[in-house]
């Protein structure tokens, strides 16, 4: 009776997974294999061995606080390969992690014993203390991208809005142009420019916008570098301008270019300016004219530039209560100008400075990257800590990931919407024979063979410097790595700096 039964088993089990399938190419055979070892994100190995080299994270495992009592706790490089792989692969919510367990590879290459679930993450997040975590993580910002500040550069600091659709802590009613009357989170952020690498992100309750929550982390960044790591500018929009912000800067020597809103004063200012002469060529049909203003709240006589543009089309008046247009006719000619005023501390002529102000726009394409294309719209819990930890993870690993990009492509820069597809996505299978591993990458990408030049060029590389890491004990490979990279783009700089004066020194940029 068991034997029979034994059959029948065995029977069923063949119907399951010996399958014919009819299609329209022809008869198809299907096997089913549980135990082969394969991922769709077959081209990340490179991406470990780069993390592996550099000894980043082992170094970012080393340091966590995350610490558990019981021995059935999860062991900290689980947790946090679980997030570096969620985050490189995407992910914007906490339960997309669950796709994760699919991968029966790239874990193991980061040294995991297993991918842990979404609540283990959230749990182990909600158990750190915050100073802790944030020095943590904060360090290892700074350790990431301060090698590369061998140049002068520029930093950028600015406040990026999070629309929140729940009751979570800090989600206030504020400053919201996209969706006024939505409850936010502000993300202050300082990065550094042309490289589009973050040094630092601070998540606070959406009705703190104001510069003077930017201030404190900022100066704490600027003290924190010596004088030759310190950047030749700091630069911001309106937003972040004031007193408080000059004055700090100059207490440090720093040079600063900033917007100034249209008050009544800075009117006064523009029309004082508006029909004398010494109007000149300020770039992309502006004008500028140089001056010294003093505004009240001031402590003293500054440097602004007012800057104008002719509106070429023909302008209408418009009321929206009456529905009502009004064509602008005279028989006098009519000229109408839009203006910005600018202040800055730099010796520049007008054309350099307002090149170098309108260069800060790269600015927002950092914040759509990161937004839409990284997990800075998503991975929100109720308490703000943990919001805070993951804005600072996903900037970590932003960063990670463009330093990667760009040793395989230094002439320029791609953001995460066409490096992903390109670098990670290709099935591939682990096997092993005669006691060596060995993956079978199937590229998807129509781009492959250059993911291959890529990977080939990156992986050379690392070895090289691998090698000399260890013949000059006194610089580590992650050091190495940096000065190739800040070489590299030494060679790009000539683009930006052809619109600067003869005495501005040349600025890191990508």
């Amino acid at each position: 009776m068991g034997e029979a039964k034994r059959r029948q088993e065995l029977a069923e089990r063949n119907v399951v997974e010996h399958v014919g399938l009819e299609c329209a190419g022809g008869r198809l055979q299907v096997r089913w294999d549980d135990s082969a070892a394969a991922t769709v994100y077959g081209q990340m190995a490179f991406f470990i061995e780069f993390l592996t080299v550099s000894g980043l994270f082992d170094r970012w495992v080393a340091g966590c606080p995350v610490s558990y009592k019981s021995p059935n706790g999860s062991e900290p490089r689980d947790v946090l390969g679980t997030w570096l792989l969620s985050i490189l692969s995407g992910h914007w919510r906490y339960a997309h992690i669950a796709s994760l367990r699919s991968d029966g590879v790239n874990p193991s290459l980061l040294g995991m014993s297993k991918v842990v679930s979404d609540d283990t993450l959230r749990r182990a997040l909600s158990t750190l203390d915050e100073a802790p975590a944030f020095g943590w993580l904060d360090e290892h910002l700074r350790y990431t991208t301060v090698p590369l500040l061998t140049a002068p550069w520029i930093m950028d600091i600015d406040v990026t809005i999070k629309p929140i659709y729940g009751k979570q802590e800090g989600a206030i009613v504020g400053y919201n142009p996209k969706k006024p009357g939505r409850p936010s989170h502000a993300y202050h952020t300082y990065q550094v420019s042309g490289l589009r690498l973050m040094l630092g992100v601070d998540v606070l309750a959406g009705n703190k916008t104001h510069v003077n929550h930017t201030l404190p982390r900022l100066f704490s960044i600027l003290d924190g570098l010596t004088s030759e790591q310190r950047p030749y500018l700091v630069r911001g929009d309106a937003g972040m301008s004031g007193e408080s912000t000059y004055q700090g800067l100059e207490a440090r020597g720093t040079n600063y270019l900033f917007k100034l809103r249209l008050t009544k004063n800075v009117k006064r200012h523009i029309e004082r300016v508006a029909f004398g002469d010494g109007w000149v060529d300020a770039g992309q049909g502006w004008q500028g004219k140089d001056g010294q203003l003093v505004l009240n709240g001031w402590s003293r006589s500054r440097r602004v530039i007012v800057l104008r543009r002719c509106i070429r089309d023909e302008m209408v008046l418009t009321d929206s209560v009456q529905r009502v247009l009004g064509f602008i006719e005279s028989d006098k000619p009519i000229k109408g100008y839009e203006y910005a005023v600018l202040v800055t501390d730099l010796p520049h002529e007008v054309l350099s400075i307002a090149q170098l102000y309108r260069d800060r726009a790269d600015a927002e394409n950092t914040f759509d990257e990161l937004k839409n294309q990284w997990g800075w719209c998503g991975f929100t819990t109720k308490d703000l800590k943990r919001c805070r930890l993951s804005a600072m993870a996903v900037a970590l690993i932003y960063n990670w990931w463009s330093l990667f990009v760009r040793l395989g492509s230094p002439d320029a820069r791609r953001e995460a919407v066409t490096s992903r597809p390109l670098l990670l996505s290709a099935v591939a299978r682990r096997t092993s024979h005669a006691g060596q591993q060995q993956l079978t990458i199937t590229p998807q990408h129509s781009d492959a063979d250059k993911a291959k030049t890529m990977f080939a060029n990156i992986h050379a590389l690392l070895q090289r410097i691998k090698q000399h890491a260890e013949q000059l004990p006194s610089r580590s490979v992650w050091q190495l790595i940096c000065d190739h990279i800040a070489a590299t783009v030494g060679r790009l700089r000539a683009t930006f700096t052809a619109a600067l004066a003869p005495p501005t020194p040349p600025l890191l940029t990508g």
